[in-house]
């Protein structure tokens, strides 16, 4: 009887183990498949030497430039580290090679080797020496935590989908609003105003105590400052405002942010008109939000804005925005070639950019 009552509870044990393995298994294997399903619009192809703030990288040298005023972070061979704008809370940081891609709607490859990032205070010169940057800098230099890009092309086309704790899909393929009744296909076919809380299907309170309640007609949908305003401030917690006038933060519309005090203005807006298009865009940084004047119909108000991302593979300045014409977030051509250099409907159109 000895023997058999100690081999009862082994047996058990070597079950409940198979069992616990074979979960496990079936739990890989499920993840394979889902990632396989899901396209690859984000891969990172290389690892830099070392890790922390000080890995890798020898010695570091401060350096202060201007137009906009700027601290840049260099290693002992001069290549830049990371990069912090007077007034900014953006800071673009220098890590592992990746590649954006949406293979469905284009051939365009964004292979970077920038993070974009929010600090928790705006940069200001010296700020290299307090305590709450070194903490910062520890922590995100060289991480491959989702950065700003990240967070935005987990919006796009076949993207999947993401929930939170409570169950909330928080990220997945988004649109861009529900269809106009009113509107043609290239002539307002979808409705704009579908903000975060209504790509998330529940109620928001601002700082300022306003409410935004979510429309179920926009349920998993956000305009073109919808998606910036789910990137910076939903997902990176840049403070947000209800409107464009009451309290402080990112307004609500593309009009709103251009011509806000929020963050640094480093290509200033001079007007609307085709005249009023910068003569020059080499001093954009990935991560600066982009404006544009695309509908003479909006009379003085900008109305669109994206999120620039650098050049592609071929050498062409690349945005993202959320569009009606591509139902939602992209680096598409649909509707207009994404691309900021040249005489394209999106580069003739631009108007100012600011970094937050």
């Amino acid at each position: 009887m000895t023997a058999k009552r100690r081999t009862r509870p082994v047996l058990h044990a070597v079950v409940l183990t198979a069992l616990i393995a074979g979960s496990a298994y079936f739990t890989v294997e499920l993840r394979k498949e889902e990632q396989t399903k899901a396209p690859a619009v984000m891969s990172v192809t290389d690892t830099p030497n070392g890790g922390g703030s000080q890995g890798g990288d020898g010695e570091q040298k401060w350096e202060r430039l201007k137009n906009p005023e700027r601290s840049v972070l260099r290693d002992g061979k001069g290549a830049i580290l990371a990069t912090f704008t007077d007034g900014a809370r953006t800071a673009t940081l220098t890590g592992p090679s990746r590649t954006f891609t949406e293979p469905a709607t284009t051939k365009t490859r964004v292979v970077t080797t920038d993070w974009v990032r929010l600090m928790p205070e705006e940069w200001r010169q010296g700020a290299e020496r307090e305590q709450w940057f070194k903490d910062w800098f520890k922590k995100y230099f060289r991480s491959e935590e989702d950065d700003l890009f990240a967070i935005a092309f987990q919006y796009g086309d076949q993207a999947p989908v993401k929930k939170d704790a409570s169950g909330v899909p928080y990220a997945g393929d988004a649109s861009f609003g529900p269809l106009n009744p009113n509107g043609s296909m290239g002539n307002d076919y979808r409705l704009e105003e579908s903000d975060f809380y209504d790509y998330l299907g529940i109620p928001y309170t601002f700082r300022s105590g306003a409410k935004g309640q979510p429309e179920k007609v926009r349920y998993r949908a956000m305009d073109c400052s919808g998606f910036v305003r789910t990137v910076f401030g939903y997902r990176a917690r840049f403070p947000l405002m209800a409107g464009d006038t009451t309290g402080d933060g990112l307004p609500r519309t593309a009009n709103g942010m251009a011509r806000s005090r929020t963050g640094v203005d480093v290509i200033p807006l001079k007007g609307v008109g085709a005249d009023a298009r910068p003569a020059s865009i080499d001093v954009l940084q990935p991560g600066d939000l982009l404006f544009f004047k695309l509908d003479a119909r909006t009379g003085q108000r900008l109305d669109h804005t994206g999120i620039y991302l650098g050049t592609d593979t071929d050498g062409h300045k690349i945005f993202i925005s959320s569009r009606e014409e591509a139902d939602g977030p992209t680096i598409g051509d649909k509707g207009g070639t994404s691309r900021l250099d040249g005489n394209g409907y999106y580069a003739s159109t631009l108007r100012s950019a600011k970094r937050l």
